[in-house]
């Protein structure tokens, strides 16, 4: 991390973040990544969640893993057998009561999970012409949205999740992951 840490990037023990109420575990599954990465992962998740988020408590988990693992998952759970750079699994509702009585205080609302690919991804970064951190940020933004609702199946709902994208990276110091793709289509 840079000198000029806020109060919102500064690392914090156990998968606890600064940001109130928000709990990120990281786990690395697979995948050769590189150290810091879990710090550049922590910062796009928890300010895609300040900007978009329900201000309520959250947790949700980012998986860093390989293309294998990644193409397995993509062929159980969304029948494609390929990798790809980023999926997201938002948790079902889990109910806190059964009957009149609550069983227990569930506590903070658990997002889901974001699996990403780190082969696919730096693959993606060089053909595209980007930093791999810029990228790997981008897709994690990507799919913290996802696990918030937000999706890109229809052309207005994309478009509303990709002006969100720009303005989250924007804030992180990272370009329009998009402008290269508006500037093939003019």
């Amino acid at each position: 991390m840079s000198g000029g840490q806020t109060a919102r990037t500064r690392k914090a023990p156990d998968g606890a973040s600064p940001v109130h109420g928000l709990e990120i575990d990281i786990m690395r599954e697979t995948g050769n990544w590189a150290s810091g990465t879990e710090d550049s992962v922590r910062r796009a998740a928890e300010h895609a969640y300040v900007v978009a988020g329900p201000s309520e408590e959250a947790e949700l988990c980012i998986v860093l893993a390989d293309d294998a693992f990644v193409q397995a998952l993509n062929k159980t759970y969304c029948g494609k057998d390929k990798p790809t750079n980023v999926l997201s699994f938002p948790a079902g509702a889990i109910p806190v009561a059964i009957g009149p009585e609550p069983l227990i205080d569930m506590g903070s609302r658990l997002l889901g999970d974001v699996v990403l690919a780190q082969e696919t991804i730096a693959r993606e970064a060089a053909e595209q012409g980007k930093s791999f951190a810029d990228h790997l940020s981008h897709l994690v933004v990507h799919g913290v949205l996802h696990l918030l609702g937000q999706d890109h199946e229809e052309d207005a709902q994309a478009e509303e999740m990709e002006a969100l994208e720009r303005d989250i990276l924007e804030d992180l110091d990272i370009s329009d992951p998009y402008a290269s793709v508006r500037d093939a289509d003019v």
